[in-house]
């Protein structure tokens, strides 16, 4: 009978603490006093530009499917072209706008672009124009989105998301860039999110986005041909291919959401995976290898190897520098090989602390 209760009272404890970490998960997740007023404000605008961008997919595929075709000629087209040398400046604009409403694609932009100043000029601009644009959601994004996304799906995926930028981050960013039918502001965000070095990502996003905008612009100027100064008319567009367009356009924002969609669902999983090589100490053995076989090394990988707090870190991290004769060059430490054996020691020692109190 004691055996008996003795499991049941297990079982119950079991049970019991499924409901707290589910609390506590929501607590948290809610909890933004950990946050200063200027990044809340940033996680506000955030939060504000996602529902708008929902509302507006909403509406594009269920109220009018022609809408963002329309718009872009009446609203973006016509008054450039009326304005001529300065509608340059309403170009860049609004292409900042279309970078921070994620449902107005930067391709339909840069389509439009090359209907008003042809392929080489209209592709000219389209860089400069992704590069404003992309810059901006960057920072939207990185002081906004990620204090969000760490709610939401957790420090571990971020951090690993991190060390893959930190290894790949300007090659993937030309890449995708680079590829006409990848969504260009779900790559802004997604960068912004990381803890990406913002000279890799404005050199990867120029390098990238040179061959997108002469493509889109080669488009657009063959979409549509009219004299200079004189407005498109859409009335000279047949309705069947206004609509033709629009799906096209329709498309591309869905492959957006897609993308977006699948972005957060692989942080989220690999992080998870990522936690459990951290935890198990098996992370904390493969940076040791590196610092093995290379002299230097980023400093935050060994704070996410021992699972240090950022702010702990830090401090500590020059007290080892000069305890072990180290010296340590914007964010990388160069190490001493005699005194490796003993900072290792407290590597350990530190990373066996913090994991045994985290179990508590």
């Amino acid at each position: 009978m004691t055996e008996n209760n003795e499991q049941a009272e297990k079982g119950k404890e079991k049970v019991e603490k499924k409901p707290s970490k589910v609390k506590s998960y929501f607590k948290n997740l809610f909890d933004f006093s950990q946050y200063d007023a200027k990044t809340i404000l940033s996680m506000i605008i955030f939060m504000f530009l996602v529902v708008f961008s929902l509302y507006l997919l909403y509406y594009i595929y269920f109220v009018d499917e022609t809408f963002l075709f329309i718009l872009v000629v009446e609203w973006f087209v016509n008054p450039i072209i009326l304005l001529g040398i300065i509608g340059i400046l309403l170009f860049l604009l609004i292409m900042a706008i279309q970078g921070l409403i994620v449902p107005i694609p930067s391709e339909i932009v840069l389509l439009a672009v090359g209907m008003i100043w042809g392929w080489f000029w209209g592709g000219l601009l389209g860089v400069a124009g992704s590069m404003l644009a992309g810059i901006l959601c960057f920072y939207v994004s990185k002081k906004g989105g990620r204090p969000l996304a760490e709610k939401f799906i957790g420090k571990s995926a971020l951090e690993m998301a991190d060390d893959l930028i930190e290894k790949h981050g300007m090659v993937a960013i030309i890449l995708a860039r680079s590829l006409p039918f990848v969504s260009f502001d779900a790559i802004s965000y997604t960068a912004g999110l990381v803890d990406m070095d913002i000279k890799k990502y404005s050199i990867g996003t120029f390098l990238g986005t040179i061959p997108r905008a002469f493509f889109y612009s080669y488009l657009g100027s063959i979409l549509i041909t009219h004299e200079p100064g004189k407005t498109i008319d859409l009335g000279d567009i047949p309705l069947k291919e206004i609509e033709a367009l629009s799906q096209t356009f329709n498309i591309i924002l869905l492959v957006v959401l897609v993308v977006l969609v699948i972005v957060f669902g692989l942080y989220y999983i690999t992080g998870k995976m990522w936690e459990k090589k951290r935890v198990s100490g098996k992370y904390l053995l493969k940076i040791k290898q590196k610092m093995d076989e290379n002299p230097k090394i980023n400093v935050k990988f060994i704070r996410k190897a021992i699972l240090m707090d950022e702010e702990l870190f830090n401090k500590k991290i020059i007290e080892w520098s000069e305890k072990f004769n180290f010296e340590i060059d914007e964010g990388v430490l160069i190490i001493n090989k005699q005194t490796l054996p003993d900072f290792y020691k407290v590597l350990d020692e530190q990373f066996a602390e913090i994991n045994n109190l985290r179990e508590v």
